[in-house]
């Protein structure tokens, strides 16, 4: 049942039926007055230079478009490099460390599981949780970061930064913003950005199968896709047409109760996952688990230089 409501949400966020567009019509007063908010909250905002390069990697519709692959892709190469996110999902609130230069010092209750992701992927990279990013920036300085990543931080009016926004491969037909549609700000508002990647144009994904650490060439035929992300259809275009899925809502909690039921309804059925949802799964000791490992993939034409150029000004002026 939930699997067809989020199922349902999805669509009517993304790409509406007539009857569901006709619902969204009737929450026109709500996204009105969403749309206030936002537009004051933008116009009375004095983003605060905090003497590190800040840059932002963001999207304007609701759920995933591929921010966790690109920070780990401008961050993998780096040193003194800090990624800040809200850390959706954790059981814990305030600011942590959850990793540093590679020490991981939380676990997964504690971080989240993008932000354990993202500290067993990045060795050399500092890893901070908090609800409140300008403390978490500030924890990074204090920390010794000479540059920040701010996960999802577009919205972030208060923080001078550099903003890069994704853009999703598949644009929605459904351009109102919340709760009528699925944008968390107006379309306009890409022109807002220093830069802009679309997927399949800019960057596209490409996907890796790996079991117990090993590259695998060929997939079970037999093969169930268990997820807890945004948007999990779009995983189903890297698998085998007659794989199952088994989708939650975005950062959920996996119970020992859904891995027995999983389990028990689909015996002869491979698992296969993500990597933000295997972080997650690790404590089920689940055997011979298949992982989607997802990598972007930047296109030779895309000009990264202004990002660079960002950075330098800042190690210039407070050099």
């Amino acid at each position: 049942m939930n699997q067809k409501f989020y199922s349902w949400a999805e669509e009517y966020l993304f790409f509406p039926t007539p009857f569901q567009k006709l619902i969204s019509l009737l929450f026109l007063p709500f996204t009105l007055i969403y749309m206030i908010i936002i537009a004051f909250k933008r116009a009375g905002a004095k983003p605060v230079d905090f003497g590190v390069p800040v840059i932002s990697i963001g999207n304007i519709i609701v759920g995933g478009s591929g921010k966790t692959p690109f920070t780990i892709f401008l961050a993998k190469n780096r040193e003194n490099v800090a990624i800040i996110l809200r850390g959706y999902g954790r059981k814990s609130k305030g600011l942590y460390v959850i990793s540093k230069r590679g020490n991981i010092l939380e676990n997964v209750d504690v971080s989240g599981d993008e932000a354990m992701l993202l500290a067993q992927t990045l060795p050399n990279a500092t890893i901070i949780v908090s609800e409140d990013r300008s403390k978490g920036i500030l924890k990074a300085k204090e920390l010794g970061c000479k540059l920040v990543l701010l996960d999802d931080g577009f919205s972030k009016y208060n923080i001078a930064k550099f903003d890069i926004l994704l853009r999703p491969k598949e644009e929605p037909t459904n351009i109102l913003c919340l709760p009528s549609g699925g944008y968390r700000e107006p379309k306009m508002m890409y022109s807002m950005a220093h830069m802009v990647l679309r997927e399949g144009e800019d960057f596209q994904r490409h996907v890796m199968y790996k079991l117990n650490g090993q590259n695998m060439s060929i997939l079970p035929q037999k093969l169930l896709l268990l997820t807890a992300i945004s948007k999990p259809n779009r995983l189903l275009d890297f698998l085998p047409e007659t794989t199952k899925m088994e989708a939650f809502p975005d950062h959920y909690e996996f119970t020992q109760e859904d891995i027995d039921r999983i389990l028990s309804e689909y015996p002869e059925y491979s698992i296969i996952t993500t990597s933000k949802d295997l972080v997650k799964l690790k404590k089920f000791n689940l055997n011979d688990i298949y992982l989607m490992d997802l990598e972007l993939q930047l296109n030779d034409k895309v000009d990264l230089t202004p990002i660079e150029d960002f950075i330098k000004a800042y190690q210039n002026h407070y050099a």
